[in-house]
């Protein structure tokens, strides 16, 4: 199975467990397993990282062109999938505008189109006041899980080496 990465998680990794400066054996985990067909995330994510104009928005620009997904054809059907879905659960009017406009919705399009695993920071929320991804993707049947939960399903491994 492949997966697809919400922006939070690398904003969260870089903000806190995995910073670019202590732990660059997650970045390098992370392009190791975009070679290998592992680990994605799309176009929409990537240009939200890079707006933020840091260290995070650095390595996007140095990352293979392929590990941000870009829209395919086989989008086109899953977004009316996943539009269909938000806009009969009785989520709020605002909710569903404003879901419809950002990342999340292309993700768990892109999920639902190649049978990705989407990999995020959110929690259901069960509240029609705002859509969450995992909500989504329980809703549609797409596997839904936390960074840590892929990174131990990866069984990733992040050691040590000799100080310098």
């Amino acid at each position: 199975m492949a997966y697809l990465l919400d922006a939070n998680v690398f904003i969260q990794a870089k903000n806190l467990h995995y910073g670019l400066d202590f732990c660059p054996a997650f970045w390098q985990w992370l392009t190791e397993n975009n070679t290998a067909g592992i680990v994605y995330s799309i176009e929409k994510v990537g240009d939200e990282i890079y707006a933020g104009a840091d260290e995070l928005s650095d390595w996007v620009a140095q990352c293979d062109e392929n590990f941000f997904l870009q829209p395919d054809k086989n989008i086109i059907p899953a977004l009316g999938t996943v539009s269909q879905w938000v806009t009969q659960n009785g989520y709020d009017p605002a909710a569903v505008s404003t879901f419809l406009q950002v990342a999340d919705y292309y993700l768990i399009a892109h999920a639902v189109a190649h049978k990705f695993i989407v990999v995020t920071h959110e929690k259901a929320a069960g509240s029609k006041k705002k859509i969450k991804i995992p909500d989504v993707c329980i809703g549609l049947g797409v596997k839904c899980m936390t960074l840590f939960e892929m990174l131990r399903h990866e069984r990733a491994r992040f050691i040590l080496g000799a100080k310098k």
